[in-house]
C-alpha cells in the first residue's frame, strides 16, 4: 500500500529546461524523492550511479548514498527497486523500493535470463570485490570474494559487467586495470581479456561487441583527467576508439548505437565505431549525467509507453548527494538514421 501510494504522487511533469535536445525529444521526471538532503532542501533520492531494467519494466538503481565527500566513500548502501510507472520515494518511508540487503558500494550492472541481477560491490581496504547474482532479493556469490590463504583475489574493484549472447560474463576491474572474462558460473577464462586503465562501465550489442569506458588517467571519474572508450567486436582484437572524455556511463540504443555520458562535458553523444561523436543532450545550470539505461522493449514497457525510451540519473544543479532519474523520449531511430548518413 506504501509503495502504491507514494507511485500514485508522481504526475509524469516535464524536467526542467536543463538539457537541450535534438528538435522532437521531451523530457519528464521518472523517479524523484524528497528529504534525502535537508541540508540543502533538494528534491532527489540518494545519489545513483548505475540503473537498469527488468524485462516486466522494474528499474534498479545502484550505489545510492553518497560516493563522494572530499575523498570516496566506503560504506554498505541499499538498492533500490522502483515499479513500471516511476516513483516519488520519501526519507523514512522508503522500504517499499528497498531491494535485497544493503552493501558494500554496490553496482546494479546487468539483467540476465529472467530477473537474475548482477550486482558487483567491493571493499576498497582490504582490496577485495564480489559479483553477486540476485533473485528476489537474495544475493548469492557469483564470482570474487576472499580469498584462499596465499592466494591473490580474483576481483579487487568489480564496477561495470556485461553478459555476452554466448553467457559468458565480461567484468571491470577498476583496481586491476584489466577487463575480465567469466564463464556462465563466474569461472574465470581470461584474467586480463583487456588491458586498460581504470575500467569502469560496459557494454554488449546483440552482435556480441563489448564496448568499454575507463577512468584513464583520472583518479576518480569526479576528477579532470583523459578517459578512453574502447571497441572489442567478436573474434576481432580490442582498439581504442575514443580518447578524452571520462565516460560516466555506456548504454546501447535498440539499433546498436552507442551512447555515452559525459559527466565534465556536461553532455551526452552517440559514439560511431570509428570514433566519429554525434552530439545529442547538453546538459546546462550545473546540471550533468551520471548513469544511462534503455528501457528494454517488451509487452509490459510498451503498454506503460517507455518502450526504447532513455534514462538518465541526473545530478541537479550540482547536489551531488541527491539525483533524479529523467526520461528522454522522442525519434530516436529516424534521429540516428539521419544523423548517421550525414557524415563527419
Amino acid at each position: 500500500m506504501l509503495g502504491a501510494a507514494l507511485l500514485a504522487s508522481v504526475v509524469p511533469a516535464p524536467a526542467r529546461g536543463d538539457v537541450r535536445l535534438p528538435p522532437g525529444f521531451t523530457t519528464h521526471i521518472y523517479v524523484t524523492g524528497q528529504g534525502f538532503d535537508p541540508g540543502r532542501d533538494a528534491r532527489g533520492i540518494p545519489a545513483a550511479s548505475t540503473l537498469v531494467f527488468d524485462d516486466a519494466g522494474r528499474l534498479y538503481l545502484g550505489r545510492t548514498g553518497r560516493r563522494y565527500v572530499s575523498v570516496e566513500a566506503d560504506d554498505l548502501f541499499p538498492l533500490f527497486r522502483v515499479p513500471l510507472g516511476g516513483g516519488r520515494i520519501i526519507a523514512g518511508a522508503e522500504s517499499s523500493f528497498l531491494h535485497g540487503p544493503p552493501l558494500r558500494n554496490p553496482q546494479v550492472t546487468a539483467i540476465r535470463g529472467a530477473g537474475e541481477l548482477l550486482v558487483t560491490t567491493f571493499d576498497r581496504e582490504r582490496r577485495i570485490g564480489v559479483l553477486y547474482r540476485m533473485v528476489d532479493g537474495r544475493a548469492e556469490l557469483l564470482a570474487g570474494g576472499t580469498p584462499p590463504d596465499g592466494q591473490q583475489p580474483v576481483l579487487r574493484q568489480p564496477e561495470g559487467v556485461a553478459v555476452a549472447p554466448s553467457g559468458e560474463l565480461y567484468v571491470a576491474d577498476r583496481d586491476a586495470d584489466a577487463v575480465l572474462r567469466l564463464d556462465p558460473r563466474g569461472r574465470i577464462l581470461d584474467r586480463r581479456y583487456l588491458a586498460v586503465r581504470r575500467p569502469r562501465v560496459l557494454a554488449m550489442d546483440p552482435a556480441g561487441t563489448l564496448w568499454i569506458g575507463a577512468d584513464g588517467d583520472a583518479e576518480a571519474p569526479w576528477q579532470q583527467g583523459t578517459g578512453e572508450i574502447w571497441c572489442a567486436p567478436r573474434e576481432e582484437p580490442p582498439r581504442l576508439v575514443l580518447r578524452g572524455p571520462v565516460p560516466a556511463a555506456l548504454a546501447l540504443a535498440p539499433g546498436g548505437h552507442l551512447f555515452v555520458a559525459d559527466r565534465h562535458a556536461p553532455e551526452v553523444f552517440v559514439l560511431t565505431r570509428d570514433g566519429r561523436r554525434i552530439p545529442f543532450g547538453t546538459y546546462r545550470e550545473g546540471d550533468a549525467p551520471r548513469a544511462l539505461a534503455f528501457a528494454p522493449d517488451t509487452p509490459a514497457t510498451r503498454q506503460a509507453g517507455i518502450a526504447n525510451d532513455l534514462f538518465v540519473v541526473t545530478i541537479n544543479l550540482g547536489a551531488w548527494p541527491v539525483n533524479e532519474v529523467v526520461r528522454i523520449s522522442g525519434p530516436f531511430e529516424s534521429f540516428l538514421r539521419e544523423r548517421a548518413a550525414a557524415g563527419p
